[in-house]
């Protein structure tokens, strides 16, 4: 995949770049493996924005990902890739495959993933080749992998953005230590799936959209800073066009800290990180 420019017909085509789909080996989706996707534009059940920025765009359908893709009786399920396929739910491409009984499946495509590929998933004798899944304890170390189930049997969960992988740093007992693409190194149970691997499309982060008209399309409404609006509706808000707050951190709409200030509140997984990303940008352990 390469990215695509244009001539500077108009102003907003003048700084436009867009994805060239050369990879693309499909026009239309799969029927079957389609769900509709109702549009809530950011609102909860009483009709209140409860996730601003939201609402408009293109109409599209949701694929059905299959994100366990769990071995068949036998301990081994082949795959054969027919085709790879646009998503507008995610920024990766997906890989129309059917398997050894017929059955056709959405999964993640990764870079290597063409018309004909062969896939295999399961947990005895399977190579570790690359678009290979099998459990954390049969892939080599130093293997870059996507797709990585933080519970065993639950389906892929991290590592599933274009572009992306993780790398496997370490084995010890019932538990593997990765490398996140954050930098942060977290313990997964060995008996956990993922595959070996890079998440195709990585060329999607140097897409410039060009002008507002296309992230409206996205289903993105805009956005406005703070120090624009009114006292009532944001901390920054108010005054007379002069500076609002200024020596004091910025915070959120809602009065929160923000910029630097650590959100995470899971304190039952803590235990789990063993460099967190904080402190993997610093160095430090």
């Amino acid at each position: 995949m390469s990215i695509k420019q244009y001539r500077p017909t108009t102003p907003g085509r003048r700084q436009m770049t867009s994805a060239d789909f050369s990879d693309i080996t499909a026009k239309k989706p799969m029927k079957s493996l389609l769900a509709s996707k109702k549009q809530k534009a950011g609102r909860n059940n009483a009709g209140r924005i409860s996730v601003r920025h939201r609402g408009g765009g293109a109409k599209k359908h949701y694929r059905l990902v299959d994100f366990r893709m769990l071995p068949v009786a036998d301990g081994v399920l082949t795959l054969t890739v027919e085709h790879i396929e646009y998503d507008p739910n995610r920024t990766a491409r997906i890989a129309r495959v059917k398997d050894q009984k017929g059955v056709y499946h959405y999964i993640l495509a990764d870079s290597e993933m063409k018309p004909g590929t062969v896939i295999t998933v399961g947990k005895g004798d399977v190579a570790p080749d690359t678009s290979n899944r099998m459990p954390l304890e049969q892939i080599p170390l130093g293997s870059h992998i996507y797709g990585i189930e933080l519970t065993p049997g639950r389906g892929a969960q991290l590592v599933r953005s274009a572009g992306t992988s993780a790398q496997l740093v370490a084995r010890e007992g019932e538990f593997a230590s990765v490398k996140m693409p954050s930098g942060e190194v977290r313990k997964i149970s060995v008996n956990s799936m993922a595959s070996i691997g890079t998440i195709g499309n990585a060329q999607h982060q140097n897409i410039k959209w060009g002008k507002a008209g296309r992230i409206r399309n996205k289903g993105i409404r805009p956005t406005v800073r703070g120090v624009v609006m009114n006292a009532v509706d944001h901390p920054h808000g108010g005054g007379d066009g002069g500076r609002h707050g200024s020596g004091k951190p910025p915070r959120t709409p809602w009065g929160q800290l923000t910029l630097g200030v650590r959100t995470r509140k899971n304190k039952r997984t803590t235990k789990m990180i063993v460099v967190s990303r904080h402190n993997a940008k610093r160095g430090k352990k």
